[in-house]
C-alpha cells in the first residue's frame, strides 16, 4: 500500500476556502478558457493580489496615493467580477468551449462601470451619493448604478445558482415595496434609483461586510491555502497522520481525522477535502474491515469539522470577524475549543467502533517512517507555526498569510523535490483566480441583502418581533435559530446563510443577554450541520461516492459519528467559557467536564466503554447502560447556572449519579461474561 496521495494541485485548489467548500469551481460548469482568456485571468489575478498586497502593506503603488477603501473595493471588483461572465456560461453545461457575444458585452459593461465607480469614489463619498445621487449625480450615472446592480445579480446567479439569485434578488428589491408589506415587515419605501444608489455607492451593500472581509482578509488566506496545496502539503499531512497512528486499532480512520483536519483547516473546503484525502483514507479504512458507509461517514465528518477548526477556517469566519468588528485571530482562537471537542468525539467514536468490531491497524511495514516524513516536510509545520504566531501573538492578521506564503514558497524552492517551474506557477495563479472570481461574485451579491435591511432599518423591528414571538425565551430563540440555520444551510451557501441570520436572528439572541461571539459561532455551526445531515448531506454523499456506499446510509452514519456537533453549539452559547470567553478557572473546569462528557456520549453511541469493554456483554441491560452514559455525558458537557436550572456543581453531581451506577453495572456484568 502506498499511504500517500499525490494530490493533483488543480483538483484540490479549485474549491479552496470557497465559502466553506460547498461549491467550488467545478470544471463541469465552467468554461475551458482559450489561451487569450486564460492569460487575462492570470493577469487580472496577479493584479488583484498586487492591489491587496499594496493595501495591506500600504506600499502606495499608485503614484504615492493611498487608496480609499471604496476605491480599493471597486478596483478588486473591476478585475474579478467581470470574469464571472467569462468563466460561467449563462446556462450550466452550455457553451463551455467559447464565449458568446452577449457575455463579452456583460464583461465590458461590468469592467467599465466598476472602474467608473472606483474613479468617482471620492466624489461619491464627499457628496453622500448613497442617499443623494438621484438629485445631485448625473442621471446617466444613476442609471449606471441600476445596471451595476443587475450585473451583480447576474454574476451571483452564474456563480451561486438560481436559489441564491431569487433570495438575494427579492431582498435587494425589498426597499421598493416595503411600504406595502404588513407588520413587522412594513417600512418606508424608496424609488428604484434611490435603492440602486444605496446598493452601489454606500459601504453597506455591495461594498459591505462580505466584500470588505474578502478584500481585506480572505484573499491572503486563499493564496496561503492554495500555496499549501500546490507545494504538496496534502501528501505531507496524510503521510504524517499515517506514520503517527496508522498502526493503532482503527488506524486508517484515525488517519482520516488527523489528515482531513490538518488539510481542511488549511484549505477551508469540505467537499474538495473529502474528494482528495478520502480517495486514500476511505479505501484504507475498508481494507481494515470497516463498513463502506462507516468509512465514508468518518471522512465526511472529519472534513466538515476542518472548516470549523483554526488557524484557517472557511470564508464565513472572516465575514463573522467583520460583523463583530473583532480581529479574525479572536474568532480563530474562540473556535479552537469546540473544534477540539468535536475531533475528540470523532476519535473516541472511531476507537470504540474499532474495539467493538475487532478492527486492527495497518502493518507498520507498509507505513511511512515518521522521521523521514518529518525530514521531507518539516517546513510545512514551521510555516504553520509562523502563521499562528503572526495571528495570535503579533496580531498581524492582515500580514500573516502573505508572510507565511512567501516563506513557504522560498522554503519549497530550497528544500522540496517538488520545486516549482513555469507550469506550477501558472497553475497556482489560475487556481487562485478561479476561486477569487467565484467568491467575489457570491459575496458581492450577498451584500445586497445586508444593504436592503440597512436601507429600510428593519433589523431593529424584526429583533423586537422575534423576541415577542419567542416570549423573550433564550432557549426557544436558540431552537428557532438552529432550525432556521439548518434549513437555510441546505439550500444556500454557508456564508449566505450566515449573513442572512446574522442580520435577522443574531440581534435577537444578543438582546436576551447571550454573548455576541457565541451567537455568531452558533449560527455558523448550525449552518454547517447540513453537510452531514440527510436529506442533503453533501459531504456524506460525496464520501459515499468514493466508498461506493449507499448515500442515505452514509448520511445517517455520519449523523451518529458527528453527533456532538448538534449539541456543542448550544453548550458554548449557554456558557461562552468554552469559547475562551471569561476566566481561565471557568474555562478549565468546563473544558475538563466537557471532555469527560464527550467520552461518555461516544461510549454510549458506539457501545464500547474504556475500562469496561464491549457493552454487549451487559445483555438485556446494554441499552439502558448506553442511554445512561449518553444522558450523563450530556449533563457533564452542559454548563450549569445561567440558563440551566442547576448550578455547575449540581449538574456534575447529577451526571455522576447517572453514570457511575451504569459504569459499575456494566463492569460487573462484563466481568461475569468474561469469566
Amino acid at each position: 500500500m502506498k499511504p500517500a496521495i499525490d494530490t493533483p494541485a488543480p483538483a484540490t485548489t479549485q474549491a479552496v476556502a470557497l465559502d466553506d467548500g460547498e461549491a467550488g469551481s467545478n470544471p463541469a460548469r465552467t468554461r475551458q478558457l482559450s489561451p487569450g482568456w486564460r492569460w487575462l485571468l492570470l493577469t487580472w489575478t496577479v493584479v488583484s493580489m498586487a492591489l491587496c498586497f499594496n493595501q495591506q502593506f500600504t506600499l502606495r503603488f499608485f503614484a504615492d496615493v493611498t487608496l480609499l477603501d471604496t476605491e480599493y473595493f471597486w478596483l478588486i471588483l473591476a478585475v474579478l467580477l467581470p470574469l464571472a461572465f467569462i468563466l460561467y456560461p449563462a446556462r450550466v453545461g452550455r457553451q463551455l468551449d467559447h464565449v458568446p457575444w452577449y457575455d463579452l458585452v456583460l464583461f465590458a459593461a461590468a469592467t467599465g462601470l466598476a472602474l467608473l465607480w472606483a474613479w468617482t469614489a471620492r466624489d461619491s463619498a464627499g457628496n453622500g451619493w448613497e442617499y443623494s445621487a438621484p438629485d445631485v449625480a448625473p442621471r446617466w450615472m444613476v442609471w449606471g448604478a441600476v445596471a451595476s446592480w443587475l450585473l451583480v445579480l447576474e454574476a451571483l446567479r452564474r456563480a451561486g445558482g438560481m436559489a441564491l439569485l431569487i433570495i438575494m434578488g427579492v431582498f435587494s428589491l425589498f426597499p421598493l415595496f416595503s411600504v406595502l408589506m404588513p407588520a413587522p415587515l412594513h417600512a418606508p419605501s424608496v424609488s428604484l434609483l434611490e435603492a440602486a444608489s444605496f446598493h452601489i455607492f454606500s459601504r453597506e451593500s455591495v461594498l459591505g461586510i462580505p466584500m470588505r472581509a474578502f478584500a481585506e482578509l480572505v484573499i491572503g488566506f486563499l493564496v496561503f491555502g492554495t500555496a499549501l496545496q500546490y507545494t504538496g502539503a496534502g501528501t505531507f499531512f496524510i503521510n504524517f497522520a499515517f506514520s503517527l497512528c496508522g498502526h493503532y486499532r482503527g488506524g486508517a480512520a484515525k488517519v482520516s481525522i488527523f489528515s482531513s483536519g490538518l488539510l481542511g483547516s488549511m484549505s477551508g473546503s469540505v467537499i474538495s477535502n473529502v474528494l482528495t484525502t478520502g480517495t486514500m483514507t476511505i479505501p484504507a479504512m475498508k481494507r481494515t474491515g470497516m463498513k463502506p458507509s462507516t468509512a465514508a461517514a468518518v471522512e465526511a465528518c472529519a472534513s466538515t469539522g476542518a472548516v470549523l477548526a483554526p488557524p484557517v477556517m472557511g470564508a464565513t469566519a472572516f465575514v463573522m470577524a467583520e460583523f463583530l468588528d473583532i480581529p479574525y485571530a479572536q474568532v480563530a482562537l474562540a473556535a479552537a475549543v469546540p473544534a477540539v471537542l468535536y475531533y475528540f468525539a470523532l476519535f473516541m467514536q472511531i476507537d470504540g467502533n474499532a474495539a467493538r468490531n475487532g478492527l486492527v491497524g495497518l502493518p507498520k511495514a507498509e507505513l511511512p517512517k515518521l522521521g523521514q516524513v518529518f525530514r521531507e516536510g518539516w517546513y510545512f509545520i514551521f510555516v504553520i507555526i509562523l502563521l499562528v504566531l503572526l495571528l495570535l501573538v503579533m496580531k498581524r492578521e492582515n500580514w500573516a498569510p502573505w508572510l507565511a506564503t512567501a516563506l513557504l514558497l522560498v522554503l519549497n524552492q530550497l528544500f522540496s523535490p517538488q520545486r516549482w517551474g513555469r507550469r506550477e506557477v501558472l497553475g497556482f495563479i489560475e487556481g487562485n483566480g478561479r476561486v477569487f472570481v467565484e467568491l467575489v461574485a457570491i459575496l458581492a451579491g450577498v451584500g445586497l441583502l445586508v444593504g436592503a435591511f440597512s436601507l429600510t432599518g428593519l433589523t431593529g423591528t424584526l429583533t423586537t418581533e422575534l423576541l415577542h414571538l419567542a416570549g423573550n425565551s433564550p432557549l426557544l430563540l436558540m431552537l428557532m435559530g438552529a432550525l432556521t440555520s439548518f434549513i437555510l444551510g441546505m439550500g444556500m451557501t454557508i456564508t449566505a446563510c450566515y449573513i442572512f441570520l446574522a442580520v435577522l436572528l443574531a440581534p435577537s439572541l444578543i438582546k436576551v443577554g447571550l454573548d455576541p461571539l457565541a451567537v455568531h459561532m452558533f449560527i455558523m455551526y448550525w449552518g454547517m450541520v447540513s453537510f452531514i445531515t440527510p436529506p442533503v448531506a453533501l459531504a456524506a454523499f460525496a464520501a459515499a461516492s468514493v466508498a461506493k456506499a449507499k448515500p442515505m446510509e452514509t448520511g445517517l452514519e455520519a449523523m451518529k459519528i458527528g453527533s456532538i456537533i448538534y449539541f456543542v453549539p448550544f453548550f458554548f452559547l449557554m456558557n461562552p467559557s468554552l469559547l475562551l470567553q471569561g476566566s481561565l478557572v471557568d474555562f478549565a473546569m468546563h473544558f475538563g467536564t466537557a471532555l469527560i462528557g464527550v467520552a461518555l456520549v461516544c461510549s454510549g453511541l458506539q457501545g464500547y466503554q474504556q475500562g469496561v469493554g464491549d457493552l454487549r456483554r451487559c445483555g438485556a441491560l446494554e441499552w439502558p447502560v448506553r442511554i445512561a452514559l449518553m444522558l450523563g455525558g450530556l449533563m457533564f458537557i452542559a454548563p450549569g447556572g445561567g440558563l440551566m436550572p442547576l448550578s455547575p456543581l449540581q449538574m456534575t453531581g447529577a451526571a455522576l449519579a447517572l453514570t457511575l451506577p451504569a459504569l459499575l453495572v456494566a463492569r460487573l456484568l462484563s466481568r461475569q461474561r468474561a469469566g
